[in-house]
């Protein structure tokens, strides 16, 4: 369970590093309005999780408890989508940009925002699907808890470093447009993640 927990930590803090319209929206939130702002979006994108998590856990669970193989289908069907993903990302550019225009908000208005852009996007649960499941420690037993653990610890850990570039938001905004090597590199963490979890799902 540790070693599982660890690994899947290790992936969802590199994930959450790699630039993607969520961490960006945070980090031009926290430009122009604050490091507050930014919290404010980032609790909301996270309390979103909650119900991916939960639909994740009940649905997957009960098709491992009616068939082993229909759930190794799902597993290799996730790794086949985070591959996918791998590819869009090596074929995108490796600039980072965000805009500082964002109209002012209250902290409220802002959480809402993150739980709707998080609840309305499809492929947040298509990702949850397929990246939580290779990190079960025993299918056997119970996965509705285990799927919870590992939303909480995903969530746990999205929280700080989106907090974090929230409250470093001047310095990061500097770090990822400072130039095409930082996009380069982070481009290609974000190729080692996914094809690495996807392999990790595959291989026994």
């Amino acid at each position: 369970m540790i070693e599982h927990l660890y690994l899947f930590m290790l992936a969802t803090l590199a994930l959450a590093l790699s630039p993607g319209p969520d961490n960006i929206y945070v980090l031009t939130q926290s430009l122009t309005n604050g490091a507050k702002s930014g919290i404010a979006t980032t609790a909301g994108l996270i309390s979103g999780c909650i119900v991916h998590t939960s639909l994740l856990a009940f649905g997957v669970s009960a098709l491992i408890t009616a068939s082993e193989t229909l759930f190794y289908t799902i597993k290799i069907l996730g790794a086949l989508y985070l591959l996918y993903l791998a590819y869009k990302v090596f074929k995108s550019t490796p600039d980072v940009s965000y805009s500082s225009d964002a109209p002012k908000k209250s902290y409220g208005e802002l959480f809402k925002i993150g739980v709707i852009m998080n609840l309305l996007n499809p492929k947040v649960m298509i990702f949850f699907l397929a990246f939580f499941p290779a990190f079960l420690w025993d299918p056997s037993e119970n996965t509705v808890l285990q799927f919870y653990i590992l939303g909480i610890t995903f969530m746990v850990v999205s929280f700080l470093t989106f907090s974090t570039i929230a409250l470093l938001a001047g310095s990061i905004s500097r770090f990822l447009t400072k130039g095409r090597v930082v996009g380069v590199v982070l481009k290609w963490l974000q190729i080692l993640v996914f094809v690495g979890i996807a392999l990790y799902i595959v291989i026994p």
